[in-house]
C-alpha cells in the first residue's frame, strides 16, 4: 500500500493511490485530505502544476504534471474544515538525445 507521495519536497499522506502506464508514461491517481490549516501551502504548491514526484513506497521518481485535479466543495477558508483533493499526475515525456 502506498501511504505517501512527495511533490517537490512536500510530503503528502494519501488515502488512495493508483498507478498506471498511459502511452508509455507513468500516471498516478491520488486522493488525500487537506485541512484548513494546510490549505494555503497545498494550494500554492499545486498551482505550480509541474513537480518532481517521488513515491517512496514504490521506489519511483519522475517529473510530472497535473493532468486532472478536483476538490470537494468544503470551504477551507473556515477554521477546522477538511477537504478531499483528487489529482491525476502524469509523467512528462523527456526529450530524446539530440532534441530540445
Amino acid at each position: 500500500m502506498v501511504n505517501e507521495i512527495i511533490l517537490d519536497k512536500t510530503a503528502i499522506k494519501l488515502d488512495q493511490y493508483k498507478e498506471d502506464i498511459d502511452n508509455g508514461l507513468i500516471t498516478v491517481s491520488i486522493v488525500f485530505q487537506v485541512t484548513s490549516e494546510d490549505y494555503h501551502d497545498i494550494a500554492t504548491l499545486l498551482y505550480k502544476g509541474t513537480f518532481d514526484i517521488n513515491v517512496p513506497d514504490r521506489n519511483l521518481t519522475f517529473k510530472g504534471t497535473i493532468k486532472q485535479y478536483y476538490t470537494s466543495i468544503t470551504n477551507l477558508y473556515e477554521k477546522g474544515q477538511v477537504g478531499e483533493y483528487s489529482l491525476i499526475l502524469q509523467e512528462i515525456k523527456r526529450p530524446e538525445r539530440g532534441q530540445k
